[in-house]
């Protein structure tokens, strides 16, 4: 078996040492007493693995145990009693989730359901709250506090933070030292607010253009086009100039989830590749991951039975996360398990088996158990009972630590909640990502010769898929990209699947209209949006259509102008907008093949295909 060398950040000790002496710290009032690291804490040779050996040598078993979960809490602060805190771990606040049950991480959402984000400044006083809570405890271990920060559709804090495009449309500009840049900012802006590990980026590579799940939030459905933007914004999300800047990167999903079928939050996929082809299409994005010394490695919930014939998940696969990861890869990092609420990993095995299964087959870390206190005592059962060895718990806690050490946490989990305002979201930073989602935009056809449109000319008909209201998400893109357009554009939208009478409105607006744009997204499942762009037609005005998620919105309607952005947040709206005014000549390349329908012998629009004057 081919192997690969170990995370290089175990060798950086002296590196370390060097840039954790150049990070200065401001003093801020603490609510408790807050363990002050040492000398050697901060020292990354010698001394830095004496760190880890002493504090796992004074844990309890149970200390040890909570090491091993990332939990999600609610409320926006660390001390907001919450009900459904309550209802799940027995205590009010976030706080006392983290103080009672030892956790070695939380992670944020901003969805209705557990809501943690409001803006930049509160999630820093919130990240400063529950390491304090952590610190409190006589071990003073900090917390990896941890979101899905993927750029595009997965964001989880919205602005004013930098707003970032999808790994997709990353793809698409073949820019990956822009790519690298976009996750430099965003670590450096997570970690002013106090997040100290990214769940990116995603190196699936999107090889089923029919895939429910993964689609734009990958590079590309060529390995090693995704295998080099992985490589890149690893190394842009821990590498900088100073430690404390950076965030720890999440290669996600191993074994890769690009080829499923089903969407793993409400099933088992199941991959039916040969292992020759998983080598050649689904590792080497995954390999790159590793070379460039990832800190973590999420796993899948999808079934392979040719690297696993049990038909275990992969998550609790000791031949996929030991026999090809640990070892073949010879990976020592931690890896953390996707959500274990999702049905993929529950569809098997009871609750009170999946921590205890994901340990045995070489899982660290297990993300958002359904019910952590049974998940805490099935582990803790397993121990006492010889199913599991306590040296086998030592082994995750151990490479925890390591990483939270590595990382600078442990020299500096606190945050200055003063600068958070100087640091994310700044005029520097959005104009960096801007110039890079510039380059995305992708022409797949123009026969109408109808770009670039007359600016403040022609009047301009913008319409179709807007994103529902949702806590957290900005303007939706049909008035985004109006407002961009400038004073001749008129917004229309018409929602995830018009009726009759939405489509009926839009098409008596683009009579009185010079040109008509549509947005779509996902018209394979949308009846409405598909009525709406072929009535549109009908109404003889020059329609071009825009697909601002998956490209392959394009095999389903056939419009002489068809555009691709891979992401429909303001900032691929507003190179969307440069591209129809002219001011931007469109470089854009397809990073993946787009079918006809759900035909895949059939390609309209091939791999690197894009228009460009």
């Amino acid at each position: 078996m081919t192997t690969v060398t170990a995370r290089p950040w175990r060798n950086r000790a002296v590196v370390l040492a060097v840039l954790l002496a150049m990070t200065g710290s401001h003093a801020m009032p603490r609510a408790v007493a807050v363990h002050e690291a040492t000398a050697e804490d901060r020292d990354g040779t010698a001394a830095g693995g004496d760190w880890v050996e002493r504090t796992l040598r004074g844990m309890s078993l149970e200390e040890k145990v909570g090491q091993l979960f990332v939990v999600d809490v609610w409320g926006k602060s660390a001390n907001e009693a919450h009900p459904e805190n309550e209802r799940r771990y027995a205590v009010e606040t976030p706080a006392e989730v983290v103080r009672r049950y030892h956790v070695g991480g939380v992670v944020y959402f901003n969805h209705s359901g557990t809501d943690n984000v409001e803006d930049p400044a509160q999630v820093a006083r919130l990240s400063n709250g529950l390491q304090r809570a952590a610190l409190s405890s006589a071990k003073h271990i900090p917390l990896l506090v941890a979101v899905d920060q993927e750029g595009g559709r997965v964001t989880r804090i919205a602005e004013p933070a930098t707003q970032y495009p999808s790994a997709m449309a990353l793809g698409a500009t073949r820019d990956v030292s822009g790519a690298r840049t976009v996750a430099t900012i965003s670590g450096n802006e997570l970690r002013a607010m106090g997040i100290t590990q990214n769940f990116a980026p995603t190196a699936d590579v999107n090889s089923n253009p029919l895939n429910p799940i993964i689609g734009s939030r990958s590079f590309s459905s060529d390995p090693d086009l995704a295998a080099r933007f992985v490589a890149a914004q690893v190394e842009g999300y821990q590498h900088a100039e100073r430690l404390t800047e950076t965030v720890s990167a999440a290669a996600k999903h191993f074994p890769g989830h690009g080829d499923a079928g089903t969407d793993s939050h409400t099933g088992l996929p199941r991959i039916d590749r040969t292992e020759a082809q998983w080598r050649a299409t689904d590792l080497p994005p995954f390999r790159a991951a590793v070379d460039a010394g990832v800190d973590a490695i999420m796993t899948a919930h999808i079934s392979v039975p040719s690297l696993d014939p049990s038909g275990e998940p992969a998550t609790l696969s000791k031949p996929i996360m030991t026999g090809l990861l640990r070892e073949e890869l010879a990976y020592d990092g931690v890896v953390v398990t996707d959500s274990l609420r999702m049905r993929g990993v529950r569809q098997l095995h009871p609750d009170t088996e999946i921590p205890v299964l994901a340990l045995e087959a070489g899982v660290d870390q297990m993300l958002m158990p359904p019910d952590l206190p049974l998940a805490i005592d099935s582990v803790l059962a397993a121990v006492r009972d010889g199913r599991l060895t306590e040296g086998r718990i030592d082994t995750s806690v151990r490479r925890i630590l390591e990483l939270k050490h590595s990382r600078g946490i442990v020299a500096k989990p606190l945050v200055d909640e003063r600068a958070v305002t100087d640091k994310v979201g700044t005029p520097r930073n959005l104009d960096s990502v801007q110039r890079v989602t510039d380059g995305a935009p992708t022409v797949l056809r123009d026969e109408a010769g109808l770009l670039p449109v007359e600016r403040d000319s022609e009047r301009l008909l913008v319409t179709g898929w807007n994103r529902p209201e949702y806590p957290g998400y900005p303007a939706e893109p049909v008035h985004t990209l109006a407002r961009s357009l400038g004073t001749t554009a008129e917004a229309l939208a018409t929602g995830t699947d018009p009726d009759a009478a939405t489509v009926t409105r839009a098409v008596n607006a683009a009579r009185g209209a010079d040109v008509v744009v549509v947005l779509t997204n996902d018209l394979r499942a949308s009846p409405g949006q598909r009525d709406l762009v072929s009535r549109l037609l009908t109404t003889g005005k020059p329609v071009m259509a825009v697909a601002v998620r998956e490209p392959y919105d394009a095999g389903y309607a056939d419009v002489p102008t068809w555009v691709a952005t891979y992401d429909w947040r303001a900032v691929s709206m507003r190179s969307l907008a440069k591209l129809l005014l002219g001011d931007r000549s469109p470089t854009g390349r397809l990073p993946v093949s787009v079918p006809q329908g759900q035909n895949p012998d059939t390609v309209l629009y091939p791999y690197g295909h894009g228009l460009t004057w």
